[in-house]
């Protein structure tokens, strides 16, 4: 077991507030070196011009911190639509990748219409997985799946699924306790052992397996606790992302504002420092 472990923490900017430089200033308040850039004034990542992107380089820049990954929508639409509307969709958020020096990019693996199975649509998502980890592979970029509900991948078997199905290094796993919770699943006795060979990223985020609230670190039945000290044990030593999701929802995605993000911060670097890992 390794004696000392130091994850490299970062969040959600736009769980915080619209305006990058508020999300800088409140990240860097918790101890964050890193940020995940799903959007900023309001506008999405796989939206961002080419100006955008160079300002919101020049803020982070100024403040010091770096972009842990880019937190695209890919993925996240029917597996009706061409296997070209996602891959042209993805060329632009790795253009948005590449200008904030980021080598990840956060993405799903698509929803199907009501009625349908996971099994139905399951040949549709594997090509259009492989597609998209081939324009990653050949951009240098790593996708990361995360484990979202109601999209294929949402259980750790259909996760493990695409994982070796794909079979590419442009493809990892970002890791959802929380998420794996709202579909029914222990995320530590039911998915760790199976996803651990894939995973390179850590959503930092739990919930109530009767009602899927989202709540603090280690307040849930996410089995946060198990899963840090798992991965600690492990050597793991890729980002911790915090995505704490307190308040309501918004259109761009969850939200916590400034003092709910403090709070699942917090709660995140007891559990973090309970099983001796440092977060930085």
């Amino acid at each position: 077991m390794s004696e000392n472990a130091t994850w490299p923490l970062s969040g959600f900017g736009d769980e915080v507030d619209p305006d990058p430089n508020v999300q800088a200033a409140v990240l860097l308040a918790l101890g964050a070196s890193h940020i995940e850039v799903r959007s900023a004034w309001g506008t999405n990542v796989s939206e961002f011009t080419p100006e955008q992107v160079e300002r919101l380089k020049a803020i982070l820049d100024e403040r010091g911190l770096k972009v842990s990954a880019v937190a695209s929508p890919i993925g996240k639409v029917d597996v009706s639509l061409p296997v070209e509307h996602e891959v042209q969709r993805l060329r632009q958020v790795i253009s948005v990748a590449k200008g904030l020096q980021a080598t990840y990019i956060r993405i799903f693996s698509f929803y199907r219409a009501d009625g349908q199975s996971a099994e139905a649509i399951r040949d549709d998502v594997m090509v259009r997985m492989a597609a998209l980890a081939a324009e990653a592979e050949a951009a240098g970029v790593v996708l990361l799946h995360e484990n979202e509900k109601d999209i294929y991948g949402d259980t750790p078997e259909r996760v493990l699924d695409i994982m070796e199905t794909v079979n590419s290094p442009a493809l990892r796993v970002a890791w959802d306790n929380a998420n794996f919770v709202q579909v029914g699943v222990k995320p530590y006795s039911d998915g760790y052992a199976m996803l651990r060979p894939y995973l390179e990223y850590f959503q930092v985020k739990d919930a109530l397996s009767g009602t899927g609230e989202v709540v603090p670190s280690g307040q849930g039945d996410g089995e946060l606790d198990a899963t840090v000290a798992a991965l600690k044990a492990d050597g793991f030593n890729g980002f911790a992302s915090l995505e704490p999701h307190l308040a309501s929802a918004h259109e761009l995605g969850g939200f916590s504002g400034p003092v709910a993000f403090g709070i699942a911060a917090r709660a995140f670097a007891a559990l973090a420092d309970k099983h001796g890992v440092q977060l930085s």
